[in-house]
């Protein structure tokens, strides 16, 4: 396939590219900057300007723009960032595809489990209906946008949770496990829905040639406490887990961005790609986080 990627720039986006050209597709990024390469395309998401015919080119696009969760705490200006960053790729996405002569047959957006709030005791699956908070209110309108492109292009929703890969969540955990401080968030018994980068790229690749349209939830197909998945990284760095942050400590530090990102109890089922015939290649997070730490230290 022919394909054309907003926000290849980031981790998943490199692993993605990776597995795009494995599999023997064509790909052409977006960019914000001058081109620097062959493939590289410039776009402004904010002028809502790109080259419309990239869109008769291309058999598909994938989008993962957006702007960082990571930046804490969340200040009106960062939540504002957040919202914005998102809505305004994906709808100069959704614009372009409308214009094309032949819009693309698929069109990947992605998405997040933060859809569905704060959920314990609930087992999440794609039919689960929208939760309460900001993060949840932000996912509703990213995917409203998507939805927004031609009736002639299957739409793929991507709720991802946490990617287990080089960068993201394990950016700041890595180095507090190696520390040997690594130990519950809060109780530690809230669900983290969890998947390695591996599966994150191979799960939108997928999407690409399957007929999956509307949310797809992308989370391991082993569901994890934030405890057990702290604990597999400590175990894979050999260091011991026993430090606790009180919740009390997460939410007055981080407030908002504390409760949704690390308090909340999410336990997100992938039925579709299961149902559909996707297998994982990590099915534990402790083979996730084993893994992570041997491609860290190739």
């Amino acid at each position: 396939m022919k394909v054309l990627l907003a926000g290849a720039s980031g981790m998943i986006g490199g692993e993605l590219r990776a597995q795009l050209a494995e599999a023997g597709h064509e790909a052409r990024r977006l960019v914000r900057r001058e081109p620097s390469a062959p493939d590289e395309f410039r776009w402004d998401p904010a002028a809502r300007t790109v080259d419309s015919a990239l869109f008769d080119w291309a058999d598909g696009v994938i989008n993962l723009s957006g702007a960082s969760l990571q930046h804490l705490p969340w200040t009106r200006a960062t939540k504002r960032r957040i919202l914005s960053s998102r809505l305004q790729a994906t709808g100069t996405l959704a614009d372009g595809m409308r214009r094309a002569d032949s819009p693309p047959a698929v069109f990947v957006s992605g998405s997040a489990v933060g859809y569905y709030g704060d959920r314990p005791g609930q087992e999440l699956t794609e039919a689960a209906g929208k939760g309460r908070g900001f993060l949840s209110d932000v996912v509703d309108a990213w995917e409203a946008a998507a939805r927004l492109a031609p009736s002639a292009t299957r739409v793929a929703l991507a709720r991802t949770g946490v990617v287990v890969g080089r960068g993201g969540a394990m950016k700041p955990l890595l180095p507090i496990a190696k520390a040997g401080l690594a130990g519950p968030l809060g109780s530690g018994r809230q669900h983290w829905p969890w998947v390695s980068l591996h599966d994150e790229a191979a799960a939108i690749v997928h999407l690409l040639g399957s007929a999956l349209e509307g949310p797809v939830n992308i989370a391991g197909p082993t569901p994890a406490t934030a405890g057990e998945l702290v604990r597999a990284l400590a175990e894979a760095v050999r260091r011991p887990y026993f430090v606790p942050v009180p919740r009390f400590a997460i939410e007055l530090a981080l407030q908002d961005a504390g409760r949704e990102l690390l308090l909340a109890d999410q336990l997100v089922v992938p039925r579709k790609l299961l149902d559909d015939g996707f297998v994982f290649r990590d099915e534990t997070v402790q083979d996730a986080m084993d893994r992570l730490v041997e491609v860290r230290a190739a």
